[in-house]
C-alpha cells in the first residue's frame, strides 16, 4: 500500500526550470520503483523518467540531458528536476510506484493526482 502527493508545478516561461516533488507512504518503499509521466491535452500518459529501487535510472529520450530523477528513502521523497523546459513539456505530471523495474504505465500500481506545469514562450 503506497500513497503519493505530487507538488511544484506552476506556470514557467520557456528555459525556465521547476522541481517537482513526490511525497510517498509506505514501508515499502524504497524497494518500489518511483516513475515520472506526464499527459498533455489530447494525448495518451508519457514516460518521463524512473528512478528504480536498486538505484537504476532511465529517462524518456525527449527530456535526456534536461530532465533528473532522484529520489530520498529516508524522507520518502521522489523529485524530478527540470530544466530548459521547452513549451511541449507542458502537460500533467504524476509520479507513480510499481513493484517492478519498468518504464509501462500499464504496470505502475499507485498513482498520485497529478501536479499542472505550463511552459510559456
Amino acid at each position: 500500500q503506497v500513497q503519493l502527493v505530487e507538488s511544484g508545478g506552476g506556470l514557467v516561461q520557456a528555459g525556465g526550470s521547476l522541481r517537482l516533488s513526490c511525497a510517498a507512504s509506505g514501508r515499502t518503499f524504497s524497494t518500489y520503483a518511483m516513475g515520472w509521466f506526464r499527459q498533455a491535452p489530447g494525448k495518451e500518459r508519457e514516460f518521463v523518467g524512473v528512478r528504480y529501487g536498486g538505484g537504476g535510472t532511465v529517462i524518456a529520450d525527449s527530456v535526456k540531458g534536461r530532465f533528473t530523477i532522484s529520489r530520498d528513502n529516508a524522507k520518502n521523497m521522489a523529485y524530478l528536476q527540470m530544466n530548459s523546459l521547452k513549451p511541449e513539456d507542458t502537460g500533467v505530471y504524476y509520479c507513480a510506484a510499481s513493484r517492478r523495474a519498468t518504464v509501462r504505465p500499464q504496470e505502475y500500481d499507485y498513482w498520485g493526482q497529478g501536479t499542472k506545469v505550463t511552459v510559456s514562450l
